[in-house]
């Protein structure tokens, strides 16, 4: 079955679309050669601030950031499980010298079994 890795974080103020784009292509590619069938990256375009909660919230973006939401496909929870050591473990995934283009410490994330795939 399915699994998915989600992700919500917010993109570092100064860092355009294509910025991110560029890196998320990168990062993409790495994902891919050790197992995921599918990476998304979604730049918010419509994301709107809610009364009790909302993605700003949950990632505390702050001025001039942009909230991401992101997700890993995965054929099934064994493949993600080795994938993605393997994806730690690679050097092309250590941080350029210019970091991240986004805040690690308020990304937040899950692993999820799909329940409906249509």
């Amino acid at each position: 079955m399915t699994y998915i890795d989600g992700f919500v974080t917010p993109a570092k103020a100064g860092t355009t679309r294509d910025d991110y784009r560029a890196f998320a292509a990168r990062m993409a590619a790495i994902v891919k050669e050790h197992g995921a069938v599918r990476v998304v990256e979604g730049w918010g375009d419509d994301v709107p601030r809610g009364k009790r909660t909302d993605f700003h919230r949950a990632v505390e973006a702050e001025e001039g950031e942009t909230v991401v939401f992101s997700w890993i496909e995965w054929p099934d929870k064994e493949t993600h499980d080795a994938g993605m050591a393997k994806v730690m473990a690679d050097p092309r995934m250590q941080p350029g010298p210019d970091g991240m283009p986004f805040d690690g410490a308020r990304m937040i994330f899950g692993g999820f079994e799909a329940l409906v795939d249509l």
